[in-house]
């Protein structure tokens, strides 16, 4: 009887971390100006709370890390990603249109990685979204390695 408990209670827990997961990822996007503000309707980018909210998720993989299961470790690892993936996006937008506010702070630590990527290739040919994923995965390795 103690061990169906248990199984239960663990199938309860692993619900829950995935359910943290997606919140704290839902608030990142929401940050990230992919899901509009319930209030205004609109999307609003501020690039300091969507870091903020992914390197929450990084830490939480890094402290978990040998401690979850399977489906967590997986849903925790692509969240993560997409997020990264997303942030980079949004930060080259913001960099190279309008300079918001918000993404003020953001700006020097991205230039930095500039360099090493010809941003004049990209703007000729927008159409090599694979080309341009697998560069922003690398400058966002950079930014965000331990």
């Amino acid at each position: 009887m103690a061990e169906v408990q248990t199984n239960t209670q663990s199938g309860e827990m692993s619900q829950r971390f995935i359910e943290f997961v997606m919140m704290q990822a839902q608030n990142a996007a929401l940050f990230l100006g992919q899901i509009p503000n319930p209030q205004t309707g609109k999307g609003e980018v501020n690039l300091e709370l969507a870091k903020m909210f992914i390197d929450q998720l990084a830490m939480i993989q890094e402290k978990t890390r040998g401690n979850l299961t399977n489906e967590e470790t997986a849903v925790l690892r692509n969240t993560l990603s997409n997020l990264q993936m997303a942030f980079v996006e949004v930060s080259r937008q913001a960099r190279e249109g309008t300079n918001e506010p918000d993404a003020a702070p953001e700006s020097p630590e991205a230039e930095a990685d500039e360099p090493a990527a010809s941003p004049s290739a990209e703007k000729a040919e927008p159409p090599a979204t694979p080309q341009a994923e697998s560069e922003s995965r690398k400058k966002f390795t950079k930014s965000y390695g331990a």
